[in-house]
């Protein structure tokens, strides 16, 4: 870990307002910008973060490299919520202009890896944390700083939500513009895999794979779900990859292809799966054998939404924040309970060279996570 000197006036019992709490966030995810903290290398952040958390007189949970708090604090007669974003980043892309791990202030702006995606989100959902906390609330509260989201990986969000009681709601930090997202599409890659015939590409033998996989590449592009969101849109079927051949005189016997497809909250990643796999096996059967097969590689990345009619987003609509349905995933898909996506910055500028977040931003988001949950009744 850096060695990083924490500001004393940063002590919880002094966090009483946002102009403080704001100088104090920003603070913080200046000393976060300066630590690498790629997905699965998030232990020097984590290790940051847990010593900041300490000498500001907090008392975190620590499982891996994911950060609790308020777990010492429940009440079972409240109900309880969650407060989450993730600490880790993409790896930072070629065109930086600025060091990625150099926070830089320019016009009002903070240029460094992770200010957007999400480190203004981590501390800026802290900090409302600690002013929340500072008076009784109707609810139990807690905070989650969570690793690996940018891979979906199982010792992040996914680890840590084992640990933790029953959530009754759970707003999760993401880049956009502080407007509430009360729904996000889901993922599931799927491969498929395509069988021929292997021969000598000089004689007319074999049966050619690639040949073989045309129809079905055409019947992926040309797929449509019945059903569409007025939040989300249609569900997104992509084809991404493809591989077929050893080399270049022998006719390839198999053909390999990955399919992206992004769910709407109309289907579950099961139910997408089987509608798909039920056209290939049609198909199949128009020619008289399995070509063609298809596998999912995992079904848990489901979509999510919340109805309009949700305290948390009745309050924020009736603040003139509009709600929308984010095509992005998020680890709101790791959570079978209600959540709202929300947080400061923009996901355009995410994983892009010369990444960055508005000062003002930081602020904004801290004053307007209080207004929205301070004595929330859900």
């Amino acid at each position: 870990m850096s060695n990083v000197k924490f500001n004393k006036m940063n002590s919880i019992n002094n966090i009483t307002d946002t102009d403080i709490a704001y100088y104090a966030a920003k603070d913080l995810l200046c000393n976060m910008i300066k630590i690498n903290s790629f997905s699965r290398h998030e232990k020097d952040v984590a290790d940051l973060l847990e010593a900041w958390m300490n000498e500001t007189g907090m008392a975190p949970k620590r499982i891996e490299n994911n950060l609790i708090l308020g777990l010492e604090n429940l009440n079972d007669s409240k109900p309880t919520i969650l407060l989450n974003s993730h600490i880790d980043t993409v790896k930072d892309s070629a065109g930086w202009t600025f060091n990625p791990f150099e926070p830089t202030f320019v016009d009002g702006k903070i240029y460094g890896l992770g200010s957007n995606d999400a480190g203004a989100s981590v501390v800026s959902l802290l900090h409302a944390y600690m002013l929340l906390s500072s008076k009784p609330q109707p609810y139990n509260l807690l905070f989650l700083a969570s690793a690996e989201e940018e891979v979906s990986g199982q010792n992040g969000a996914a680890l840590a939500l084992k640990s933790l009681p029953k959530i009754d709601f759970a707003v999760v930090g993401e880049p956009t513009g502080m407007r509430p997202a009360i729904a996000e599409k889901g993922l599931m890659v799927i491969d498929g895999t395509v069988f021929g015939k292997a021969g000598h590409a000089a004689r007319n033998e074999g049966v050619n794979a690639i040949y073989e996989a045309i129809p079905y590449i055409n019947l992926i592009k040309d797929f449509t779900f019945p059903h569409t969101s007025p939040l989300l849109g249609p569900v997104k079927v992509s084809l991404t990859q493809i591989n077929a051949g050893s080399q270049h005189n022998v006719i390839p016997d198999r053909c390999t292809f990955v399919v992206d497809v992004r769910t709407n909250e109309c289907y579950s990643n099961i139910e997408a799966f089987n509608q798909l796999r039920d056209a290939v096996e049609n198909l199949n059967n128009e020619k008289g054998s399995k070509v063609c097969e298809l596998k999912e590689r995992s079904f848990r990345l489901n979509s999510s939404s919340i109805q309009d009619s949700h305290p948390f987003v009745k309050r924020a609509i009736l603040m003139g924040y509009e709600s929308f349905g984010s095509p992005t995933l998020s680890d709101q898909a790791l959570m079978n309970f209600p959540t709202v996506k929300i947080g400061p910055g923009d996901s355009s500028r995410s994983h892009t060279a010369d990444e960055f977040i508005y000062e003002e931003e930081i602020r904004e988001a801290i004053t307007l996570y209080v207004k929205f949950l301070d004595q929330l009744a859900l």
